[in-house]
């Protein structure tokens, strides 16, 4: 079979993709696997989507306020120009990129990097969220975090919106979102729903 040239007598790369829910620790989790290949001396290149602006205009930040500094991109074909000479390449946020991000993975993988993603695998109706079902469904390695519900104590596995809003991406924190286990995010879904009909009724 014939390769192209940048791709002869290249290690095999691999995506990782790190899921879950609201304060699961996704992005604590992807600053600790980056920091680590930093150490290792190898060449880390980090981006965020341009649209998440809610700690740092350029840093990836957890919600511990562990820090890493990041490129915002608008677009993930951006990737491929921006990371060529990478080892590891890091992406926060990945549901809120393009449809087009599980395939320049690929792309970044074959040519011998190391892709590491985090991205929320729900949105706050508990369906897949943008590029993350096809990227779960390419990936070498997927580590699903877990939050705890912050009604039973539980494992939380769904970011419940507190607030009255239908728009699939609306940034928030904890003044907008709580992680929830799946029987404390269906309770209050029925609840929003009755309330919502008392009101129009």
């Amino acid at each position: 079979m014939f390769l192209e040239p940048h791709f002869r007598g290249q290690r095999s790369g691999w995506i990782e993709v790190i899921c879950g829910s609201m304060f699961s620790g996704k992005t604590e989790e992807l600053i600790r696997r980056l920091k680590r290949a930093k150490i290792a001396n190898q060449k880390v290149e980090i981006f965020k989507p341009k649209v998440d602006t809610r700690y740092d205009e350029i840093k990836v930040v957890s919600h511990d306020s562990n820090f890493i500094l990041s490129t915002p991109i608008d677009h993930s074909s951006k990737l491929l120009k921006l990371s060529d000479e990478s080892t590891v390449v890091g992406i926060d946020e990945a549901q809120f990129f393009d449809e087009e991000l599980p395939r320049h993975c690929q792309d970044l993988a074959l040519r011998g990097m190391r892709v590491i993603v985090a991205g929320l695998d729900m949105d706050y109706k508990g369906r897949p969220f943008g590029p993350m079902p096809d990227l779960l469904a390419v990936a070498e390695y997927i580590t699903k975090v877990h939050a705890i519900c912050q009604h039973c104590g539980n494992l939380a596995t769904h970011s419940y919106r507190r607030v009255v809003e239908d728009k699939t991406v609306v940034l928030g924190e904890q003044d907008v979102y709580e992680a929830r286990c799946r029987s404390c995010y269906q309770m209050g879904n029925i609840l929003n729903l009755q309330t919502t009909d008392k009101k129009k009724n």
